[in-house]
């Protein structure tokens, strides 16, 4: 039986590579997305096309209103900026990923999983503080400590295998394992069709990605 893992998945490049390599490694993985309120809601709709694709054993999408809290670009009414500012930038979004990792750690006890994959980056991560290697290992010794299983003795890693790469080796090696990165879906503000808007942080990553991978973008943009 293949050990179980709960893959936190966006429909995005990176946690489409994460899934990818949570697959090569042997788990049994199990997607985990949040309708949270963001303005990028396509990327809901790439994250159930992406887990259909690649067999997933089961897609699960958890609603959570966001916006009800505010303060990001992504949650509110702020304008997604397009030059890139010094600091932490306004599409961060408050706790976020201290609340997905919560709930991904309820869905993994329930599973009986000792994997969580999470695809955040500390060399392209745009200022957020909620990727960085010294919050996934603090949130791992928490999650041990707070769960029924850790107290058990069924200890659970949290997986962050991007952590340390560039976007262009991230997209080299989810080509090695296949992944079709024209059907993920990474912008800020994307149209109802997914159209990428070419101009964001997110998108800008993106392209620099592809041309340093010496790999086509094959990225559907409105412009």
């Amino acid at each position: 039986m293949k050990p179980r893992a709960v893959i936190l998945f966006s429909g995005g490049l990176d946690s489409t590579t994460v899934l990818a390599i949570a697959q090569s490694q042997g788990f049994a993985c199990y997607t985990l997305s949040f309708d949270y309120g963001q303005r990028h809601a396509t990327e809901l709709q790439a994250a159930l096309r992406i887990s259909n694709k690649m067999a997933v054993v089961e897609h699960k999408v958890v609603s959570i209103d966001l916006r009800s809290i505010g303060g990001s670009a992504l949650t509110a009414d702020i304008t997604v900026p397009e030059q890139h500012a010094a600091g932490i930038p306004v599409t961060y979004v408050p706790a976020r990923n201290t609340v997905f990792l919560s709930i991904a750690l309820g869905w993994a006890e329930v599973l009986e999983a000792d994997a969580i994959f999470v695809g955040v980056n500390a060399v392209d991560y745009s200022g957020y503080p909620d990727c960085r290697p010294d919050y996934i290992k603090a949130f791992e010794t928490m999650a041990n400590l707070a769960t029924k299983r850790g107290i058990e003795g069924h200890h659970l890693k949290i997986h962050a295998p991007l952590m340390q790469l560039s976007k262009a080796q991230i997209i080299q090696q989810g080509s090695q394992l296949g992944v079709d990165y024209s059907q993920t879906v990474s912008c800020y503000q994307a149209d109802q069709d997914g159209r990428a808007c070419g101009r964001c942080d997110s998108c800008r990553f993106r392209q620099q990605g592809f041309s340093e991978a010496g790999i086509t973008d094959p990225t559907p943009y409105q412009i």
